[in-house]
């Protein structure tokens, strides 16, 4: 395969995994890692290098569209970034010391969870009561509805920060940007409406990948040829991706995103049990 065939087929795949990532608020990395190990068959830390710089791509690409737009909470996601952030540095120096087909293992099996918080029921209420440590550090906001502005309020504030110190740990560990156990903290823990959770992620993901790519970068595993198309391919999937998500209804887009990565998933376990990576 030449590099130009490789540079097209990468770059469209990145494209892809941007698009995903930014309608689910799930990274990019879910689709851009099982593509460089599984079909370029390149070192799986090589991959999570790349995935970090096509997550914090991704964010910036989204985010921006985002927070322009109103949706995203970004005190909120300043907050829960000092437990990412300290997760993420504790994972990407594990990473550098855990066996490569044991980080194969275990992002089959996050890609597993992933694939089931897709499918399950989002919150999508407002709580007109919250707590009193949320509106101590004045997390409740509001977004845009179709009848004028929505307010809502947040509760469990704690159970959401250690979530999110997991989450850092998986990003800096797989490069996934763990959107899926941010989505988690705030949809299921803290109760903020879906839409609000998923934007608010996206804008968090970048700032966690970052804080991971650090460590990756000093170890060499930054590889320009790689990364720059993953780039560039994320980076153009997030925008076109925050521009349908108001428009369009993403549960069909859900459920084919899941039997996929289900598939990639099990695939990913099964080749770091026959020690293939």
């Amino acid at each position: 395969m030449s590099i130009l065939t490789f540079t097209l087929i990468l770059i469209l795949g990145a494209y892809l995994a941007g698009l995903v990532g930014s309608l689910t608020g799930l990274g990019g990395g879910v689709v851009v890692i099982p593509l460089l190990t599984l079909v370029f068959h390149v070192d799986i830390r090589y991959a999570i290098g790349a995935a970090l710089l096509a997550s914090i791509a991704n964010s910036s690409g989204a985010a921006s569209a985002y927070i322009k737009e109103g949706i995203t909470n970004i005190r909120l996601g300043m907050f829960l970034e000092i437990a990412t952030t300290i997760g993420a540095v504790l994972g990407a120096l594990i990473a550098v010391y855990t066996p490569t087909n044991t980080i194969a293992i275990i992002f089959g099996s996050v890609l597993l969870f992933s694939a089931a918080m897709t499918l399950r029921k989002k919150n999508q209420e407002a709580l007109t009561e919250g707590s009193k440590l949320s509106a101590m550090l004045k997390l409740d906001s509001s977004y845009p509805g179709p009848d004028g502005p929505i307010s809502y309020k947040l509760k469990n504030v704690g159970g959401g920060f250690s979530i999110m110190t997991l989450a850092g740990v998986m990003s800096g560990l797989l490069g996934i940007g763990s959107g899926a156990l941010k989505v988690l903290a705030m949809d299921t823990a803290m109760k903020i409406p879906f839409k609000v959770s998923t934007t608010t992620s996206n804008f968090m993901i970048g700032v966690t990948a970052a804080a991971s790519a650090v460590v990756y970068l000093q170890r060499g595993y930054m590889d320009p040829i790689i990364a720059f198309p993953v780039v560039l391919g994320v980076l153009g999937g997030a925008f076109t991706g925050a521009k349908l998500l108001t428009r369009i209804n993403p549960q069909t887009l859900r459920i084919i995103f899941c039997v996929a990565i289900t598939f990639v998933a099990f695939e990913m376990i099964y080749n770091g049990y026959q020690h293939n990576f």
